[in-house]
């Protein structure tokens, strides 16, 4: 593959990742005014409990199959490439069947026993057939991103969410006379109704550009197929444990929450709406630059790894350090309007402008998660997969620990659980730090990193100066925008007269580096 195609393959998946956050957010939006916050509460404990299931029954197969089929397109081995798909789908349907079959049988005891709301039981149950059409959705998405083809997998993305906004508001509004669970199920379903949209393209995309016969000799090559099995799980176990640790302690999340807020006194339907304020509409929010960061680990990964390999340290540290400065760039800019403006972009895109708490007290800290991202993709390029893997699991006993001392106090409350997460999110971050120190004495460009401060500090003084003057209330839609691009334009000319945008990155970019001279 030529730089300039994995260039355009990264960037494919990047305004990919981009159209679907945003929108995720519609569909969001559409989902609260719908079934309300208790609704979405419901939505959300359940979506962990999905998340893991998936993550087991997807064993980190993609990347394995990725690389795999990557290696034997360049022999031109069309039959190795055969058995790899036969072998990963009987993996994946093996494991589907295994673990549908496990949330379904489990989902009453889930509800009644460990997430203390009963009403939890119909989203789990609704949610359920997704397991397997993701499952060999991500068998199609490795296929073709070992051939080097981010398209159907960039395409698919924004089918998936366009069907899920096209139903979400049919069936949540269809199953709402019979209950807010009901409706939360409609929700669930509409997200199987997308992923099949998703994997109905993949397939379709797979037949057209079908380079093997996936049905003729189908047996005979599962049946020789053990080296290949033994090699896609050299490869995906090791990728699957951290992916597990952060799917388990997002299972537990729910359970720990309800079970502390039940200790603080806290009734059942409040504790889920609560829930449903925090990780439902508040956190996303706060996740919505990760697709940036994201890009920034797919580049990081090969940099870093080739550089190793030749043993060039000082290229390791610079792009490390160039992936910190743009992480801090984007995070920064996050911090700023999550933080000035959460009031409004709360009131206006879900009408619960009492959630604003929760995303001004955690945004400051969700600065540290934006480095996360690039930190532990250098971790994984140096071959300290296991330190990552070790990193994430004291974070996640950490986490979970600490919303339990936290959340059973009744003067915090669901309070206690938000602080509880932003403490797991800053132990991670600088536990991959200072591995690195200490396995390449890695440091921060202390002067990048107060410009970047700076930057923000006045970037932030100058969004509340703008918002008083151009907002005339929370519910401002014009007034608020407005706002928010002039606070953008601060942050943007502030960053270029600090040098922390330089014209070699601005050349980079798509359609603008076509001006800059």
């Amino acid at each position: 593959m030529s730089k300039q195609t994995f260039l355009r393959g990264t960037l494919f998946l990047i305004l990919a990742g981009l159209i679907t956050k945003v929108l995720g957010f519609i569909n969001r939006i559409v989902m609260v005014r719908i079934m309300g916050e208790e609704g979405v509460g419901l939505y959300m404990m359940a979506v962990p409990t999905l998340i893991l299931t998936i993550t087991l029954t997807r064993m980190g197969l993609p990347v394995a199959i990725s690389k795999m089929v990557a290696e034997a397109d360049a022999e031109g081995d069309r039959q190795k490439i055969k058995r790899i798909l036969i072998v990963s789908l009987s993996i994946t349907t093996v494991l589907s069947i295994i673990f549908t079959t496990i949330m379904v049988l489990a989902a009453p005891l889930l509800s009644k026993t460990v997430f203390t709301d009963e009403r939890t039981f119909y989203p789990l149950i609704a949610i359920a057939p997704v397991v397997s059409i993701v499952a060999l959705s991500s068998v199609l998405r490795g296929y073709f991103q070992g051939l080097q083809n981010m398209r159907p997998s960039a395409y698919s993305q924004v089918i998936e969410q366009i069907v899920r906004i096209c139903l979400v508001a049919l069936l949540t509004g269809a199953f709402l006379p019979y209950g807010v669970e009901f409706a939360a199920a409609g929700a669930m379903i509409s997200v199987v109704l997308g992923e099949l949209a998703s994997l109905l393209f993949m397939f379709s995309m797979f037949k057209m550009k079908k380079r093997v016969k996936i049905r003729k000799g189908f047996f005979n090559y599962l049946k020789g197929g053990r080296k290949t099995f033994n090699d896609l799980m050299s490869i995906s176990l090791p990728t699957t444990g951290s992916q597990l640790i952060g799917s388990i302690s997002y299972f537990f999340e729910p359970i720990m929450v309800a079970n502390s807020l039940a200790i603080a006194g806290v009734a059942t339907s409040l504790a889920t709406t609560q829930y449903g304020h925090l990780s439902g509409l508040a956190i996303p929010l706060l996740f919505l630059p990760t697709f940036i960061t994201y890009s920034l680990q797919v580049s990081l990964v090969p940099a870093i790894s080739e550089a190793h390999a030749q043993k060039q340290y000082k290229q390791i540290q610079h792009r490390l350090s160039q992936a910190i400065r743009l992480s801090m760039v984007a995070g920064g800019l996050s911090v700023v309007v999550t933080y000035i403006f959460a009031v409004p972009l709360m009131d206006i895109m879900y009408n619960a402008p009492q959630v604003a708490i929760y995303v001004q007290v955690m945004a400051p800290f969700f600065f540290f998660f934006y480095f996360q991202g690039p930190l532990g993709a250098a971790l994984q390029a140096l071959d300290l997969a296991k330190a990552a893997m070790i990193n994430s699991f004291i974070g996640a006993v950490v986490k979970l620990a600490a919303i339990f001392f936290l959340a059973t106090r009744p003067e915090l409350g669901i309070m206690g659980a938000a602080l509880a997460i932003v403490i797991g999110i800053l132990l991670v971050t600088l536990l991959h730090f200072a591995t690195l120190v200490k396995a390449i004495g890695f440091s921060i460009v202390v002067t990048d990193l107060l410009k970047g401060v700076a930057s923000i500090i006045l970037a932030a003084f100058a969004g509340h100066f703008f918002y008083q003057m151009l907002a005339t209330s929370s519910s401002d839609i014009i007034g608020t925008v407005i706002a928010i691009g002039a606070t953008s334009i601060v942050y943007t000319v502030l960053l270029l007269l600090l040098g922390l945008v330089n014209r070699n990155d601005l050349r980079r970019l798509p359609i603008i580096g076509k001006f800059v001279h």
